[in-house]
């Protein structure tokens, strides 16, 4: 029985997703301008000419069709190779709406809950600090490299799986204190979530909980990805793959790519000076005992699609249910409102997402309500429950012009026309 078991267990694992099924349509059939869409290259071509990007793919669905899915540009800044539509990104901080799912798929389940502590799964996270930053004394100015000096002061109450949803932990949240902390606890190469995730414990948090909006941009997730594999009882990137993507059909969606994949991966460029600069990725690539909730995911805009197409129809897609419509409505819902010390007017922030709370007060050009998120090299995505549209925008570029995210999501609204 034990040896059955095991090949069926390979075989599920063998055996290839289902892939991507939402299907394409003309413009016209679900309300958008095919004449206006067309606009979208011109605004990417822009931002390719002005040396912001090499190339991009975009992706629009509007009630539940593909109306637009280009390629524009390079997807290597050195050889010039034309990108495909099916070229694979990495798309960084885009990693933590997924990670965020995850976490409230088992909320669903009753193994975890929003105002748990940390420490009830991580006991290392039990009685954090929060630094105090010191000024030092006349007369010794501060030299490159110098230590920060501060103290330390109990925390107020513990941080909860909410706070590190909704980025109010101060938990590695770009305080020079925790930076210089971090750094004593960095990680070692082969390390696991499992390995790393519990020296965070002993940095001190950058405020009091809740009490302000920072950003964590890997700590925060990587520790929700912990807390994933503890009640899991498996690696995250096996969760991930087993109860989100293959559900999903995202067939391309992956922490590390495979050999015959790596065609089709985007080279990663570093803007500065009004130059593009290729970046070195090997090491990234070569690792594979990480599997980082904050920023770790690679994946293609067809694939990604489907992750946001599934927040858009009340959290299921083609018959495969990931959430209820309710706990959908309550990510997208404004837990850190834009009147919290380091938000922006206009934007709040929901669980794992940013919800555009007042377009106008934003400078945003989408429906109230729509909410998503961006990475670090310039991918982004929103959805608009209004209007049923989801956005991709799929870009490889660090020190990204994110003029560009507002130029995109300007290109799509203007073409709806009923």
């Amino acid at each position: 029985m034990r040896t059955h078991v095991t090949t069926v267990l390979l075989a599920a694992i063998a055996m290839p997703l289902v892939a991507a099924s939402i299907q394409t349509t003309k413009p016209e059939e679900v309300g958008l301008s095919s004449e206006r869409l067309q606009r979208i290259h011109q605004t990417v071509q822009r931002h390719i000419d002005e040396h912001d990007i090499t190339g991009a793919v975009t992706l629009v669905a509007r009630k539940g069709r593909i109306v637009h899915l280009e390629a524009h540009g390079a997807m290597d800044s050195e050889s010039k190779k034309p990108m495909v539509k099916n070229g694979l990104f990495w798309i960084a901080s885009m990693s933590k709406p997924i990670t965020g799912v995850a976490i409230l798929m088992l909320m669903e389940e009753g193994k975890v809950r929003l105002n748990d502590p940390v420490s009830k799964f991580i006991p290392e996270f039990k009685g954090m600090k929060v630094a105090v930053m010191q000024e030092r004394p006349a007369g010794a100015p501060a030299s490159p490299g110098t230590p920060p000096i501060f103290y330390t002061i109990p925390a107020i109450r513990e941080i909860t799986i909410q706070d590190l949803l909704t980025h109010v932990s101060g938990l590695a949240s770009g305080g020079a204190a925790s930076g210089a902390e971090l750094a004593k606890v960095a990680r070692k190469p082969g390390e696991k979530l499992a390995d790393y995730i519990p020296r965070l414990g002993t940095t001190p948090l950058d405020f009091q909980p809740g009490s302000r909006w920072s950003y964590s941009p890997g700590a925060g997730f990587d520790t929700l990805g912990r807390i994933v594999e503890i009640i899991s009882d498996q690696t995250f990137d096996q969760f991930l793959r087993q109860r989100i993507f293959e559900p999903l059909g995202m067939a391309e969606a992956f922490f590390h790519p495979l050999a015959d994949q790596l065609p089709r991966v985007v080279t990663t460029n570093h803007r500065a000076d009004g130059e593009l600069r290729r970046v070195d990725t090997q090491s990234r690539l070569a690792n594979t005992t990480y599997f980082s909730g904050a920023g770790g995911l690679m994946t293609d805009a067809e694939d990604y699609l489907q992750f946001g197409q599934m927040l858009l129809d009340g959290g299921q897609l083609n018959g495969k249910r990931l959430l209820s419509p309710k706990t959908v409505e309550l990510m997208s819902s404004v837990f850190a409102p834009d009147t919290l010390p380091g938000r922006a007017r206009g934007r709040g922030f929901g669980l794992s997402v940013q919800v555009v709370s007042d377009p106008v007060a934003a400078g945003y050009r989408v429906s109230a309500g729509s909410f998503g998120w961006d990475g670090a090299f310039g991918t982004h995505f929103w959805v608009d429950p209004k209007e049923k549209v989801v956005g991709v925008l799929m870009v490889q570029t660090d020190n990204p012009n994110r003029q560009l995210d507002r130029d995109f999501e300007n290109a799509v609204m203007q073409a709806i026309v009923e």
